[in-house]
């Protein structure tokens, strides 16, 4: 049949992302304590495409996932990655996926077990000889405001925010062990089930330890670099402001990350 993907183009342009987005793919990703665990990632790749080529061949990146979904982890990731570079006769590849991932936590008093949903993203990408690999982790978070605890004569305002970590591995870490650092960064964690006497704790624990988003993103710094020596992370903190009508953002960057054609990732 005619390969009308490959014929010859004559603009001379090159196109620097060209692929899919949105793939909703199973997965089989590393778990500290089960070893393995099943989700569903939605999956975006791409590949450069030289200026004489039309078009690229989109199935064949569906051809390279499907190869190895089952193996999601940096060494067979980046493996993924040589292979889209190849399948695509492209210069470079990029591939980016993110999924919930679920542990089981147990509330601070009652010890009530529930799974707590957070989202988990790997971020890989291959041009020439530079090869990179991130791996994104959203937490959610409580925190309550010290300026609103200093000047209130009856309680403070708190809410809901979210800290989302990025970082260029480097050396393997566990998801849990890294949530567990963001969490104790904040004034108090997010439980999916809790009972009278855990909100009572939560309540007079995050009380008792107010952060505003400056003061989060300064403990995660701080915890992080103590945790491993990635060569570049990034720390954003978000609060969803309980008494305005807009969040309070703080971020910080460590390390220095090289620049690529993918200059608009992480």
């Amino acid at each position: 049949m005619v390969d009308t993907q490959s014929a010859f183009d004559d603009r001379n342009i090159p196109i620097d992302k060209v692929g899919i987005k949105g793939l909703t793919y199973p997965v089989t990703v590393l778990d500290k304590r089960h070893r393995i665990q099943h989700t569903v990632a939605t999956v975006n790749m791409f590949a450069n495409l030289p200026h004489h080529f039309r078009g690229t061949h989109m199935s064949r990146f569906v051809e390279v996932f499907q190869a190895h979904y089952k193996n999601i982890q940096m060494k067979g990731f980046l493996s993924m990655l040589e292979d889209v570079r190849k399948a695509l006769d492209a210069e470079a590849a990029f591939v980016d996926l993110s999924f919930p991932y679920f542990i089981e936590k147990e509330a601070p008093v009652s010890r009530q077990k529930s799974l707590l949903e957070y989202r988990c993203s790997y971020i890989g990408e291959l041009n020439g000889e530079h090869r990179s690999f991130f791996v994104g982790i959203e937490v959610p978070i409580n925190t309550v405001c010290p300026c609103s605890k200093e000047i209130s004569r009856f309680g403070a305002h708190n809410q809901r925010g979210i800290v989302r970590l990025t970082v260029q591995l480097g050396p393997f870490f566990w998801i849990e062990d890294m949530i567990e650092e963001i969490e104790a960064s904040a004034s108090a964690g997010i439980y999916t089930l809790l009972k009278r006497e855990d909100e009572k704790f939560i309540t007079e624990h995050g009380y008792e330890h107010p952060r505003f988003v400056e003061d989060v993103a300064r403990e995660v710094v701080l915890r992080v670099e103590r945790f491993a020596a990635f060569p570049w992370f990034r720390v954003e903190v978000e609060n969803m402001e309980s008494i305005h009508n807009h969040n309070a953002y703080a971020c910080i960057e460590r390390g220095k990350r090289e620049r690529s054609v993918w200059n608009s990732i992480v």
